[in-house]
């Protein structure tokens, strides 16, 4: 990952806050070739000392490579988006904001009560947000059996968590609130990028 020093992110406590607030991951491999899969990745622990884990489809070709053990590279991405420096009082160079996490890991693969014990907290993490949750023991059981022999799950354990954050730090507050002001117009990921500039300059200052 490049990390200029003025974004580079390295707390542990931001580092594992990202990585929950952003469940949806890229796990990459060098396999014959590089390969990449989006999956849901969840944690167990804390910001000093976790671990992540998810599942993969059986006939995903990183399967045969996730079974010996490789390492691999997981990518969690932020809000983005384009700012124009049009916004600013003055000229100045157009830019994209973003902030993303890069978790190198070693992969172990899951017992079959490993993986279901997974499914169930996936589940549970996401269905409590709903307004009539179906959580893994409301599923028919045969449906459960069927679907199963499927997938594989796996641990990913962290030996390597690089972070960025371009936020703006370096603007002038006239030229940040400029940019918070535009990006709130926009679609909901504009949005989601002015509270993290937001958060970000505030507290910094």
């Amino acid at each position: 990952m490049y990390q200029p020093k003025k974004y580079k992110k390295q707390d542990p406590n931001y580092l594992f806050q990202f990585i929950k607030n952003h469940p949806f991951a890229t796990l990459v491999i060098s396999g014959e070739n590089l390969m990449a899969t989006h999956i849901p990745v969840l944690l167990k622990g804390n910001a000093e000392e976790f671990t992540l884990y998810s599942h993969i489809a059986n006939h995903n070709e990183q399967l045969e490579y996730l079974k010996n053990g490789v390492e691999a590279l997981l990518i969690f991405q932020g809000a983005h988006a384009y700012i124009s420096s049009s916004w600013y009082k003055e000229k100045d160079i157009s830019t994209w904001n973003y902030s993303a996490v890069h978790v190198n890991v070693k992969i172990r693969i899951q017992t079959r009560e490993e993986l279901e014990n997974s499914l169930k907290q996936l589940v549970h993490t996401f269905e409590k947000k709903q307004a009539s949750p179906l959580f893994y023991q409301d599923i028919p059981s045969k449906m459960v059996e069927d679907h199963i022999p499927l997938i594989t799950g796996f641990w990913a354990e962290p030996f390597q968590i690089k972070g960025v954050a371009k936020l703006h730090q370096t603007f002038q507050k006239d030229d940040i609130d400029a940019v918070v002001h535009q990006l709130e117009k926009g679609d909901a990921m504009s949005k989601e990028l002015s509270k993290d500039i937001k958060e970000e300059n505030d507290r910094s200052n």
